[in-house]
């Protein structure tokens, strides 16, 4: 298979997703997809239908043809060797693992996939998808319950824990393997109503559960949150997700108990804390004295960050607000280029 091949597949793979999200596909084809995202939801009661739907957005911009002919130009893939590669995926967010798989295809290597309990149903449907555009994908996806079978490579993705684990087991093998991140934002007190509203997507998407979700804001001292929590009252259905609701209510109950200071907007929890990896509905935050002390803070924990929400002209390389949630092609996971990684592995 060419990459000439490669690439058209997968642009039909977008197509064919984008007239399903839109309801339009014919009704066996409507009908799977459908009962793809019930099946999710019940491995995961985190995975309603909106986080599964807007999942699969996401990665529609990655599949135009366009996208992934200039993606693929900055890699020698028509010299590949193909190998087998085998990926362990996270499963905190739907269709997390879908960005390794796709680097893994369209490099031209064999894809051996772990997929995680938790996230085990829309990529297997969209490789589905993928196998009825061009029969010959069947060979070049496979998929293992328990441990992995013998690869050439490893992609691994895990906890903090498991990525001991995976150190040792994958040590004699090429392996880029991950830890769990998170992401932070920057304010300085002068946002507008209209960016602070739109950091909420990069808070609420996939209820925080995601890497790129902030989960933690700098904020200066003395910082008025009346503001912030006026701009994110849309939001606030958020709670109709009875996971999301139960995570307020347990929180709520726990940080009052233990008599913890608390900010309290019915539907998110605002803890002064020093961490930055907060769980579903709750946001820490953390009182700055200038901006030279955030930065000396971030660069100090770059290795937790994801990716940092602010003013690009302020702090270096941040995103601006509403698109932490939306990486490109080339925003490799841990900053770590995966397509060249795959592209290197020996004959």
């Amino acid at each position: 298979m060419t990459p000439e091949e490669r690439i058209n597949d997968l642009h039909e793979l977008g197509d064919r997703l984008a007239v399903i999200l839109d309801g339009t596909a014919e009704a066996g084809v409507q009908s799977g997809f459908k009962h793809a995202m019930q099946q999710a939801f019940i491995k995961n009661p985190w995975f309603d239908e909106e986080m599964s739907r807007k999942a699969i957005s996401a990665v529609l911009p990655w599949l135009s043809r366009d996208a992934l002919k200039a993606w693929l130009s900055a890699y020698p893939v028509e010299k590949v060797q193909p190998k087998r590669v085998g990926i362990i995926m996270a499963g905190n967010i739907p269709a997390v693992g879908f960005h390794d798989l796709l680097c893994v295809l369209a490099a031209g290597h064999y894809a051996v996939v772990k997929y995680a309990t938790d996230d085990a149903v829309l990529i297997p449907w969209m490789m589905e998808l993928l196998s009825a555009v061009n029969p010959a994908w069947e060979s070049r996806i496979s998929r293992t319950e328990n441990k992995l079978p013998e690869v050439d490579a490893v992609i691994a993705t895990g906890s903090n824990n498991s990525f001991r684990y995976f150190e040792y087991y994958f040590r004699n093998k090429p392996s880029l393997l991950r830890k769990s991140r998170s992401s932070a934002a920057v304010l300085s007190g002068t946002e507008s109503s209209e960016w602070l509203q739109q950091l909420g997507e990069d808070i609420f998407s996939y209820y925080g559960m995601g890497c790129r979700s902030v989960s933690k804001l700098f904020v200066p001292g003395s910082y008025d949150f009346k503001p912030f929590f006026e701009a994110i009252f849309p939001f606030s259905s958020i709670t109709a997700n009875r996971r999301y609701l139960n995570n307020y209510e347990y929180f709520r109950a726990y940080y009052l108990m233990n008599l913890e200071p608390l900010l309290d907007n019915h539907f998110l929890l605002l803890k002064r804390d020093d961490g930055f990896a907060s769980p579903p509905a709750v946001l820490f935050y953390e009182e700055y004295e200038s901006i030279q002390q955030v930065k000396n803070k971030l660069k100090t924990f770059e290795e937790q960050l994801q990716c940092v929400v602010a003013d690009p002209a302020v702090i270096d390389k941040a995103l601006p607000p509403a698109s932490s949630q939306k990486p490109g092609l080339s925003d490799y996971a841990d900053g770590v280029d995966t397509m060249s990684f795959l592209c290197s592995l020996p004959a």
